[in-house]
């Protein structure tokens, strides 16, 4: 079972390519990190400033792990800088097959 990581973020005016470039800074580490199993970041084409980071992770271990490395910590200060609001975090499972 898998644990999928659903991270939504507003940028402030003015900051929407300095969200995406620090999303998109995110992805090649992070699926260099073992239990990283998929990164993508998505904008909505009817609002540019809205953006989402879909992460696919073996488990809440790995995920972990991920929140103490440097490129993750990095991004976090960039994007308190450059929020409109506070990010929207949802944690999923995969549901099992039978």
């Amino acid at each position: 079972m898998s644990l999928i990581h659903l991270t939504e973020c507003l940028a402030a005016p003015g900051q929407e390519d300095r969200l995406r470039t620090a999303l998109e800074a995110m992805i090649e580490p992070s699926l260099d990190e073992p239990g990283c199993l998929a990164y993508c970041i998505y904008t909505d084409p009817n609002r540019p400033a809205s953006m989402v980071a879909i992460e696919e992770w073996t488990g809440p271990q790995a995920l972990a792990e991920h929140y103490s490395s440097p490129h993750f910590r990095h991004a976090k200060q960039v994007l308190e800088l450059v929020l409109a609001e506070p990010m929207t975090l949802r944690r999923l499972v995969t549901a099992p097959t039978s």
